[in-house]
């Protein structure tokens, strides 16, 4: 199939969410706001000679707006799916279903009901995941390399496979992986369904051994096994570089000030930065630290829990609930334990890069506690970038737990008691030691920065 451009894109990334959005301002022109992470990083690194292309979704009104007008950024390609057929496939599919499925998060006596509703959604998901597919095919020079992001766009590989057989086309999971008998809850023929799509991928890869490990396991129970699809695990790092130089601007001292008053002179901090996801296990954090209050009483105003938990998939019920949840629990904290001049618990719940980054520099204790993560860079970001070396408190189901475990303090993140002691045992390191095993975390943290991650995947698909 010829690309709609003659000759097309020698390199190609797929992913939901695109390097750039639009708004609609006042006067009814569009501004565009850069994002960043680690395929940004990546994408520049190749240079403006490789001659990409980011194929992402329209999100918004003001990205679908742009679309209409034919605005644009070199490099980007932004598809106006439907937005009925985006939600149910982002939030209907992607997050509601895929998402608890690899986090293991159903309550299962309820959930999941995989219903006529269910398939009415997949039915979407399909839809979604074929317009990125033509996309792709539409797009790609002969023999190009194609890498499609996540749980989003399982269905790709398989689907552009069949449209272009000439691509060299990856898939990363940036989630975990199921294990077999929890993956085995979807409907057999969905299950088979998402396996083959990937499978249509010549390598497939993973954030650590262990999400790989999983996926191989599901493929030999459901499918007979990986066909001829490679492998390969890449284990996401901290962009040191840039969290040093942006901790250091002038919002970021700013915004430690305004903690320091907040926490008050003389005081130890116990730092968590987090979206408000389910699998977060925010709640359990601060049960974890409520118990410190009660069974060490030496911690009492001598300690503050700054809890930065930031809005996440608000247009879902259960997170609007878990929302509440979280400032419920703080708040009883407080209530509980608060005197004039101390506030157990700082809860900030608007998304703030800037204080984040203050929290890190100050930060004594961190706490990472997820239920399950594919990796969790704020277990690798805050050893980067803390001053006087921060103890890290980390969840054994955080990927990031497979490079930095050494160095941590680990805990099973249902163990509101371990949690605890941990949390003395972290408050209570010797400023040396500290320092020390901050400095090894933070060797670790940054082994593959954003830029190497991306490039260390195109060559091997390209082989």
């Amino acid at each position: 199939m010829a690309s709609r451009h003659g000759v097309g894109h020698q390199v190609l990334v797929a992913s939901n969410r695109g390097p750039v959005s639009y708004e609609v301002e006042e006067d009814g022109s569009l501004a565009a706001r850069r994002g960043g992470g680690g395929l940004v990083s990546g994408l520049s690194a190749i240079g403006p000679d490789a001659d990409a292309l980011w194929v992402c979704s329209a999100l918004s009104d003001g990205d679908r707006e742009a679309v209409r007008r034919g605005v644009g950024e070199d490099g980007v390609r932004m598809l106006d799916i439907p937005a009925d057929v985006h939600s149910d496939a982002y939030n209907g599919i992607a997050n509601s279903v895929l998402w608890f499925v690899h986090h293991m998060l159903y309550q299962t006596p309820l959930e999941p009901v995989f219903d006529a509703e269910f398939r009415r959604q997949w039915a979407s998901y399909e839809t979604y995941n074929r317009a990125f597919a033509e996309a792709l095919a539409q797009e790609a020079a002969e023999g190009a390399a194609v890498l499609v992001q996540d749980y989003h766009l399982c269905l790709v590989p398989g689907m552009l496979r069949e449209l272009r057989p000439d691509l060299r086309i990856g898939h990363f999971s940036h989630t975990p992986w199921a294990p077999v008998d929890y993956f085995r809850m979807l409907p057999d023929d969905i299950a088979e369904q998402l396996l083959h799509g990937m499978l249509g991928a010549d390598r497939l890869g993973f954030l650590t051994r262990r999400w790989a490990d999983a996926f191989t396991a599901c493929c030999t129970a459901v499918v007979g096994g990986l066909g001829g699809t490679e492998i390969g695990v890449h284990g996401l790092g901290a962009d040191a570089d840039f969290l040093r130089k942006r901790s250091q601007e002038a919002d970021v001292d700013e915004r430690m000030a305004a903690l320091r008053a907040q926490i008050g002179e003389g005081r130890k901090t116990i730092v968590r930065v987090d979206r408000t996801e389910l699998s977060k296990n925010i709640v359990r954090g601060l049960l974890a630290y409520k118990q410190l209050l009660d069974d060490r009483p030496e911690w009492r105003e001598r300690v503050v829990h700054v809890a930065f938990a930031y809005p996440s998939r608000q247009d879902l019920a259960v997170y609007r609930d878990y929302m509440a949840e979280v400032q419920r629990v703080a708040e009883d904290i407080n209530s509980r334990y608060g005197t004039p001049d101390w506030t157990p618990v700082v809860l900030h719940l608007k998304d703030d890069f800037a204080r984040s980054l203050a929290a890190y520099r100050l930060g004594d204790v961190a706490l990472v506690n997820p239920i399950r993560d594919g990796m969790n860079l704020v277990a690798k970001e805050v050893p980067v970038i803390s001053e006087a070396g921060c103890a890290l408190v980390l969840s054994r189901e955080a990927g990031a737990h497979a490079e930095l475990g050494e160095d941590a303090i680990t805990v099973n993140p249902y163990d509101v008691m371990e949690t605890s002691r941990a949390l003395h045992e972290a408050l209570c390191l010797p400023a040396a030691e500290r320092a020390e095993r901050s400095k090894r975390l933070a060797a670790a943290a940054t082994a593959l920065p954003p830029a190497q991650w991306f490039l260390e995947q195109l060559e091997a698909l390209r082989g």
